[in-house]
């Protein structure tokens, strides 16, 4: 990279992150591409508010939220490290494409505790896509390139099924513990370990991971979420702000099993020695 297209890639990047911030603000709320609003009181945001300066609703004076900026910023910074590392076999562009998906996926999880059912809808064929062309760059070179399609779709639709398999049973037995723990308590428990868009994302990532690596990649994001859910149990309990069956969203943490294994698989590999 020449310090020439630095500026080149940062656009890129913080364009991506607009679009980011853009599919957070407008799908949880209309699950649809809109005009942007304001998040607050609903009017409609001037383009030029919204995309660029000032990031203020016209008509009630609100702000954008902080997110916006923190999006920007690091995809801003991704693509510029994706433009030196990207992932070996996607290249910069699917990489960026990729961790987009991601971005938007992790973003509403966080803020709405959703996983919304369109945006499974263009993760499954996305996943699918790009799980084909990431086994058929592996295949063997020697063989025909219609037994290497052949090969990268049944390994990605093997692993989409694993994936999903894997992650219904686990959504099955957190709907029996909350069950039981309703009836013990004699009272009703709203907060749910996982949703079903936790399923349909594992679906998501095995397709893309195919079946041999997406057990790695949800045990990953098992380590993952202990390591983050022990840590933030602590932080609430020094603040006596704990209160029982705390619901943190799982969808960060599955995106970031499966981020290891396309963006850091040599640091893994390394990390395992």
């Amino acid at each position: 990279m020449t310090i020439f297209s630095i500026p080149f890639i940062v656009v890129i990047g913080w364009a991506v992150g607009a679009g980011v911030n853009y599919l957070a603000d407008v799908l949880p709320w209309k699950r649809a591409l809109t005009r942007p609003f304001c998040l607050k009181c609903q009017a409609q945001f001037p383009q030029k508010n919204y995309w660029f300066w000032p990031r203020r609703c016209p008509a009630c004076g609100a702000r954008r939220p902080w997110r916006t900026l923190a999006v920007e910023v690091f995809f801003s910074l991704a693509a510029i490290w994706l433009w030196q590392y990207p992932s070996p076999p996607l290249g910069f562009w699917l990489s960026l494409l990729l961790l987009a998906y991601f971005g938007v996926v992790v973003v509403i999880d966080i803020e709405y505790h959703l996983i919304l059912h369109p945006v499974s809808l263009v993760g499954t064929v996305l996943g699918l896509a790009l799980g084909v062309w990431w086994r058929t760059q592996q295949f063997d070179p020697s063989m025909s390139s219609l037994a290497a399609w052949w090969f990268g779709l049944w390994t990605s639709l093997a692993g989409g099924a694993l994936g999903f398999g894997i992650m219904f049973f686990f959504y099955g037995l957190g709907g029996l513990f909350m069950r039981l723990m309703n009836r013990l308590r004699a009272e009703t428990v709203e907060e749910d370990a996982l949703g079903f868009g936790d399923v349909n994302l594992s679906g998501v990532l095995g397709l893309l991971l195919g079946w041999h690596l997406i057990p790695v990649g949800l045990f990953l994001s098992v380590l993952l979420a202990g390591g983050f859910s022990l840590l933030y149990l602590i932080i609430k309990l020094f603040t006596r702000r704990y209160h029982a069956f705390m619901a943190l969203p799982y969808g960060p943490f599955l995106v970031a099993g499966a981020a290891c294994l396309v963006y850091f698989p040599q640091g893994l590999l390394n990390l395992l020695r």
